[in-house]
């Protein structure tokens, strides 16, 4: 099983034990087409953090796959007409990279203190595993693959961000009998 998929089983189980996500993960498109736009504008953020910070530099994609979650719900017809790169700038500008997890849950997810501290228990809880998986991988540091993995990784913890925020607006998926 290659390391996407398996992390992404890992993640995916997690998050249902915590009642974040359904036991089927949501399809959306819209968000799925703006993955590489994004990353090619995260990843020099990511990066840098990654040695000194990389719960953080896993971690704040989560938030980024949150907040896309969020425009779609809102108001996509206004936020598809930006890029993916638009978007995770609108995210980064108004504090920061070191801050954008805050933005996310208080501007544009409007959570409580309490629920902020809840989801942001789950996003470390999910960027720590992620960062084990990593870690006990077998995949030598500083190589090809080592990047492969690591953009696998942002893309799973992405797509956790925005089943959980879809699960939090309403929507589940269900199986259709």
């Amino acid at each position: 099983m290659n390391f996407e998929k398996q992390l992404t089983e890992d993640l995916h189980r997690y998050l249902i034990a915590e009642g974040k996500v359904d036991a089927k993960l949501p399809e959306c498109p819209d968000l799925e087409d703006l993955w590489r736009p994004v990353a090619k504008a995260y990843l020099p953020d990511g990066v840098r953090e990654f040695s000194g910070y990389p719960l953080t530099s896993l971690g704040w994609i989560m938030f980024v796959g949150m907040a896309l979650a969020s425009f779609w719900d809102k108001d996509w017809e206004k936020y598809s007409s930006e890029d993916g790169a638009s978007l995770y700038n609108r995210l980064r500008e108004p504090k920061g990279f070191d801050a954008l997890d805050d933005y996310v849950m208080e501007d544009i997810l409007g959570l409580s203190k309490e629920e902020c501290e809840a989801v942001a228990k789950i996003v470390g809880e999910c960027a720590a595993r992620t960062l084990s998986a990593l870690q006990h991988s077998g995949i030598e540091p500083g190589t090809k693959e080592a990047s492969q993995a690591y953009i696998s990784a942002l893309h799973t913890l992405y797509t956790m961000g925005i089943a959980m925020e879809l699960n939090t607006l309403g929507y589940h998926m269900t199986l259709l009998s």
